[in-house]
């Protein structure tokens, strides 16, 4: 049960016919942040009050005398200015316990109204390795198909794959004209992604010389504003013309200073090919590789038969690399489909969209004007060509067509959020208007100095090697602080912890914010990391091996749990709080929810352990309640690192 769900029921019982929104009100009913003022705690009485102009215990006083809850609770009790604290009665938390005790779901109910979900996560690049920027999307995403489907809900993940993009002409054409064939025929994938990165680093070249005038001059011009503004500034500071003067030098020289660093950096992109003899050579021999490029996405997509039959060639390979990491990160995803799948439909979608209306030419090209935005949303080019945004309604299509879905969320970078807003809004000008279309956005993966985590040496971190780092330090933890396991022993403990360590450092941080990627900081035995919880459930069933006892027996004995003590009844109402986490994940699609109740679960069960003796307390009634509570807290750890992806271990 959803003790805190339910509780606001009660209340907004009380408050119907008493508050204007008597929903808003009874959200107000919180978990008490300190045991001394019950378990639960309501502060709606003093908002209302002020509202209505009333005394607010006088409100508080109404609000208990309508309020139908000693089922449940002790009498509430009446605090400060109008706080209203209540405590679960011990005979029915002890009822509450014990049915979780009994239910495999631990207590948590499946949702009244299941509705379907089509959760679209990962979507990599194919023929390019996975790299570190993939892992938010794709453990995200993971993690909400699982609590979804565990709350009851019909869920599809659906891995929208980049199998026919633009990537692909530049692949190709480096097939064509610098492919090592023997690498190739060693290592496909990775003799695909050197070429990629080869003939992009030359595209880049000759977009960036033809871009660098353009920057030059745009910087030059904001440096001499920048000048002129000072000058008014400094002239006549306390006035009103002075000081907007002031306000707007300060913006323009952190634009000066942004802008100058990312011209520094198009002039080390251009001076690493200039001053390279081997791709100095290159860019004077394919001087004309950007639109070369082009021409053989298009050949591709026109079905032209030898790039045709060099994309199948290539895709195996590619998918198998990708699924070789979904299996090391312990990932199943429903359907793959990728951009190619709907390559047939794109045409018929631009005609529909044109047809009622939705999209119109402009300067050749086919867009759709969105009410509000003041870019249109390109779906054709004027050259004929269709783009990621004619691919996405194409999608939107086949999935409404396919599973009827009542939200399709998106678990794609923060960086894409303008091109979502206008998907949604020409879906549901295209008659998708009951869907609920939600873009989960995330931040990025940081290094130590603050910028997106790459290698010494700039390359962006392949996904593989940093799975394989995470095991090779967990495996020196797993070695100092287990030498009584074998080896064998330990090099699965460290597989299964060093794997869980990175899901769970993305997974614990909120998705909207960049985080800073540490190994030290992610293996650690304390704090809100995998490994600590792992160890918090390892160090429940060691208990129960050197107490040689099993939780069959001790149901068999009819054990019951007796939440005396402070800390064990601390960590029996926490073991319950499960089904409010669950709904907190759900509420905006936030995981981090999740792993926050489980490091407090795990810290109550830390207190318990050290305030409360447990094979060795007072009477055999006394050890078996507590050994029940803590098996009922290994299995809430379990379920819950389940739910985001991540396995327990037995021993460690």
């Amino acid at each position: 049960m959803n003790v805190l769900a339910e509780i606001r029921s009660r209340f907004l019982a009380a408050l119907t016919g008493l508050a204007d929104n008597p929903a808003e009100a009874a959200e107000l009913v919180r978990t008490s942040q300190d045991p001394k003022f019950g378990d639960y705690q309501a502060n709606c009485a003093m908002p209302l009050a002020k509202q209505q102009g009333k005394n607010p215990r006088e409100v508080a006083a109404e609000i208990v005398a309508r309020l139908k809850i000693d089922d449940l609770c002790e009498k509430p009790e009446i605090a400060g200015p109008g706080f209203i604290n209540l405590r679960l009665k011990d005979a029915w938390l002890q009822g509450q316990l014990q049915a979780a005790v009994a239910d495999e779901r631990l207590g948590v109910a499946t949702v009244v109204k299941p509705r379907t979900f089509v959760i679209d996560y990962s979507g990599p690049n194919v023929a390019k390795p996975m790299h570190v920027g993939h892992i938010r999307s794709t453990v995200i995403g993971d993690s909400l198909v699982r609590v979804l489907r565990f709350l009851g809900h019909k869920v599809i993940g659906d891995n929208h794959l980049g199998d026919w993009g633009t990537q692909f002409g530049m692949i190709l054409y480096g097939y064509h004209h610098f492919l090592d064939a023997e690498a190739y025929k060693t290592n496909p994938v990775q003799e695909l992604a050197r070429l990629y990165r080869l003939v992009r680093k030359l595209v880049d070249y000759f977009a960036g010389k033809k871009e660098l005038p353009a920057q030059e001059a745009a910087l030059a011009a904001k440096r001499a504003e920048l000048v002129r503004q000072e000058a008014v500034a400094s002239a006549d500071p306390k006035s009103e013309v002075g000081k907007k003067a002031a306000k707007e030098s300060r913006r323009l020289a952190k634009g000066v200073k942004e802008d100058g660093e990312a011209l520094d950096g198009l002039k080390k992109q251009i001076a690493s090919i200039e001053t390279s003899p081997q791709l100095s050579k290159l860019a004077a021999e394919h001087s004309k590789i950007g639109e070369a490029t082009l021409a053989e996405t298009a050949k591709l997509h026109a079905g032209e038969a030898e790039n045709l039959r060099l994309w199948r060639e290539f895709m195996p390979a590619c998918i198998q690399d990708i699924d070789h990491l979904y299996e090391r990160l312990g990932i199943k995803i429903d359907v793959t489909l990728g951009e190619s799948f709907y390559h047939d439909r794109l045409a018929g979608v631009v005609a529909d969209l044109k047809a009622k209306g939705i999209a119109r030419e402009s300067n050749g090209a086919m867009c759709v004007f969105v009410p509000g935005s003041e870019i249109p949303f390109l779906i054709q080019k004027s050259d004929g060509a269709f783009l990621y945004a004619t691919t996405d309604l194409a999608t939107i299509q086949y999935r409404m067509e396919t599973w009827k879905p009542d939200a399709i969320l998106y678990v794609v970078d923060h960086r894409q959020g303008d091109h979502f807003k206008l998907l949604f809004a020409t879906a549901r000008m295209w008659g998708c208007e009951q869907v609920e279309f939600n873009h989960v956005s995330f931040g990025t993966v940081l290094g130590d100095d603050g910028k997106p985590y790459k290698t010494r040496s700039g390359d962006t971190v392949g996904l593989e090697g940093l799975l394989d780092e995470a095991v090779a330090r967990a495996k020196l933890v797993v070695d100092e602080n287990s030498p009584e396991l074998s080896e064998s022993e330990r090099a699965h403990v460290a597989g299964v912890v060093g794997i869980a360590a990175v899901k769970y450092a993305d997974l614990s941080q909120n998705r909207t914010s960049d985080y800073t990627f540490s190994y030290d900081k992610m293996l650690a035995m304390n704090g809100n990391t995998a490994t600590y919880l792992q160890y918090a459930y390892a160090r429940v069933r060691s208990i129960f091996a050197k107490g040689e006892v099993t939780p069959e027996a001790l149901k068999a004995r009819g054990a019951v749990i007796q939440a005396i003590e402070p800390a064990e009844r601390t960590l029996a109402l926490d073991v319950l709080k499960l089904s409010e986490a669950l709904d907190q994940v759900t509420s905006d699609y936030r995981p981090n929810q999740l792993t926050s109740y489980l490091f407090e679960l795990g810290e109550s069960y830390s207190r318990f352990y050290a305030q409360c003796p447990v094979l060795k307390a007072a009477t055999p009634e006394i050890r078996n309640s507590r050994l029940l509570l803590c098996d009922l807290t290994a299995r809430t750890l379990k379920k819950g690192l389940e739910l985001l992806g991540i396995d327990v271990i037995e021993k460690m």
